[in-house]
């Protein structure tokens, strides 16, 4: 899996995380315990820092980065959609970022949140604890209810499960000649 050092900063990966060798994981990243992190994610910590909460998970195709001497962090249990971009903003715990949308630096996503897909998250704006947001550019649609929570939940946890499936299942495979 292509995981490199950059200017002297290594990606700090916990052993149970899973990391698809498919991905790209460049400089001052940290990946804690329990993530999923899927084929074709660039997490990119050229600029900055860039850290990924426990039990997170950041799908297919994924771009993380920063700007200069900045971070950009994933609180616990965040989950990242298909395609999403997430440039130096603050997702805090719990929080769902829908496929291909895009968050903007300095962006903070409350606890619990979803953004819907396809959603543009501004430079700077904060989006309260349990609000749906999507639209372009991201407005609060409404507040979440607990069933949409607790399906969120159980999203994440699939993911969590996928991680630790992958890490004593997965294989590299030739098919046919």
């Amino acid at each position: 899996m292509p995981i490199y050092e950059f200017e002297g900063n290594v990606p700090d990966i916990d052993s149970t995380a899973f990391v698809h060798p498919l991905a790209s994981v460049i400089g001052d990243v940290r990946i804690a315990a329990g993530c999923y992190i899927g084929p074709f994610a660039s997490i990119r910590g050229d600029f900055g820092t860039i850290v990924i909460g426990e039990g997170s998970n950041v799908q297919d195709s994924c771009t993380l980065h920063v700007g200069h001497g900045r971070r950009c962090e994933l609180a616990p249990e965040s989950h990242i959609g298909h395609g999403a971009v997430v440039h130096g903003a603050f997702l805090r715990r719990n929080t769902l970022i829908g496929m291909n949308a895009v968050i903007m630096d300095d962006a903070v996503i409350g606890e619990s949140s979803i953004v819907a897909a396809c959603a543009f998250v501004k430079v700077g704006w904060e989006v309260p604890p349990g609000c749906l947001v999507a639209g372009i550019p991201a407005r609060v649609v409404r507040r979440l209810e607990q069933g949409e929570l607790q399906g969120k939940a159980k999203a994440t946890r699939k993911y969590q499960e996928l991680a630790v499936a992958c890490l004593s299942t997965l294989r590299e495979v030739k098919v046919g000649d």
